[in-house]
Formats: C-alpha cells, structure tokens, sequence
C-alpha cells in the first residue's frame, strides 16, 4: 500500500526532504499531473484539511472528486474497504481518508492505490503535522532545541500524539500542559504560565467535545481562566516566541479573539503552509519518492 499514512516509519531526513519540497512549491516551482484524478472520502467533519487537499489537488492539476458518505453506500452498510477498493476499480489514482477509527488504514493493505491519510481517530494526523513543521522551520531556521509545549487536550488529540513522536527524533523539547483529566503522559507535564514563559513554541490545542465520553470537570468560563491563553499570558511570552493551533478554534474557550491574529500568532500561515506540505506529499508519491 502507497501513499503516507504515518509518520512513524519515515527517517529524519524523508521529513526534512518533504518539507523542502514544500518550500520550493511555495517558492514558486510548478508540477503538474494531468489527467489524474484522486478522491477525499471523509467520514468526519473537516474544513481545513478536506479542502486543503482539494486545493492542492487543483494546484497540481489532479482533477477532485468529492466523496460524501451520507449519500453514499456506506448508509447501506458498505464496508471501509470495499469504498476504497470501488474507488480503486473505478481508476482513481489516490483517496485521501479521514476516519474516526484509529489506524483504519491496516483494513486496506490489499489497495495498490496510493491512500493519503488525513487523520484517523486520536492517532495519526501526519499532514498536520509536516505542515506544523514546515511553519516552525520557516520561522527558525532549524529544530534542534526548541521547546514546544502542547496546551489542552492531549488525550483525545492525534495532532498531539503524532507531532510528539516527530518532534522528539527531530531534537525538539516537547512538553504538554492542561488539566489533569487530558493528560496521557505523552511528554513531561509543564504548568501553563510556565510553558508560557519559558517555551518557543506554544500550540494550543481545541478541546473536541465531540470525543469526551464524559463532560470536562471545569466550565468553558473556568478551562478559559486556567488554560486560555489571552494578550496578558502573550505578553508574557519569549520575544521570538510563536502560538500555533491546528483549528479550529474554540474561541474564547482556549485562545481568545484577539490572539488568534495577533502578531504572534501562526495559525493562518499554518493553513496557508498546509497546501504546499500536501502538494508536496501527493507529488513525492505519484513519483515514486515517497
């Protein structure tokens, strides 16, 4: 099976050559894949990666085709694999697959078609992540070093879980922060007005009501007070210090209106970097690069 479901098993030096790529997507350099076509199958909720992909499916000159599950045969009962496998029969040349089930992607080892992985339960989000690192190398220069803290929902978030691992082998010093309910012990823990202080990176993460199987023992007023983070914690930051999130955004809730476009604040160069990581991603594999 082709394509780029993790990032686990990919070197150091695949991730650095990925986000090179991107740079020089970004810097101007065109490649174009006419007459392929390629489909995103998402069975969540997405605004920015969905489209993203779409975006740089376009920019590649893939024509997009859009799968909507709830008009689909997957209301009928049809099976993860046999919607990739129709796909694949129909002569699509790669699917992008969100899914809420953590590492879906071991039910189509028998695809041949290039599968792109745009997250699966709390597990994987590896485009998230490479467009994480593209934001914070552009910004740096480099990541040996760096201290990044991860501030909210550990437990339920797979930006978390994968940028931690990659982080890790690439030098950085990870840390994570928020209540004590949604930490799983991914890193060591920092409190939040010292991450603040003391970090490079601080990357707010969105609380995903959505996945609690139970309500959070604070109120979104108290969880705001505690691990929000508002112009007076900004201010207490470093003076190259940067705030990232993946969105979107739970305003006022883990990040206030006016820190989201604050001059710190990376959050739409993140999205905007998002398009030449995935166009990168989706070249390196119709070449055979990756």
């Amino acid at each position: 099976m082709r394509g780029l479901l993790t990032l686990h098993d990919l070197s150091q030096e695949k991730i650095k050559e990925i986000i090179n790529y991107a740079l020089k997507l970004k810097g101007g350099f065109s490649k174009k894949y006419e007459g392929k076509k390629m489909a995103t199958l998402f069975f969540e909720n997405s605004t920015r990666t969905q489209y993203s992909f779409q975006v740089a499916m376009l920019n590649l000159g893939i024509k997009v085709i859009s799968f909507n599950a709830s008009v689909s045969s997957v209301q009928k009962g049809e099976t993860l694999y046999d919607t990739v496998r129709t796909f694949e029969a129909l002569g699509l040349d790669g699917v992008v697959i969100r899914s809420s089930i953590d590492n879906y992607f071991k039910q189509l080892e028998n695809i041949k078609m290039p599968i792109f992985n745009g997250g699966d339960g709390a597990s994987n989000h590896p485009t998230q992540c490479l467009l994480d690192l593209m934001t914070i190398y552009e910004e740096f220069g480099h990541f040996e070093g760096l201290k990044v803290c991860m501030v909210g929902d550990i437990s339920h978030s797979r930006v978390a879980h994968g940028n931690i691992e990659v982080m890790k082998r690439l030098g950085m010093e990870c840390y994570i922060s928020g209540p004590e309910e949604f930490n799983d012990g991914s890193a060591p823990h920092l409190e939040f007005e010292e991450a603040v202080k003391s970090c490079d990176i601080i990357m707010m993460l969105r609380c995903q009501f959505e996945r609690h199987k139970e309500k959070m023992n604070l109120s979104e007023k108290e969880y705001f007070n505690l691990y929000g983070l508002d112009m007076n914690k900004v201010n207490m930051m470093k003076d190259k210090a940067i705030i990232m999130h993946p969105a979107p955004v739970n305003r006022n809730i883990e990040i206030a209106d006016d820190v989201v476009e604050c001059n710190k604040s990376r959050i739409y160069k993140q999205m905007t970097n998002g398009v030449y990581i995935r166009m990168a991603v989706i070249s390196m594999v119709l070449d055979g690069d990756l």
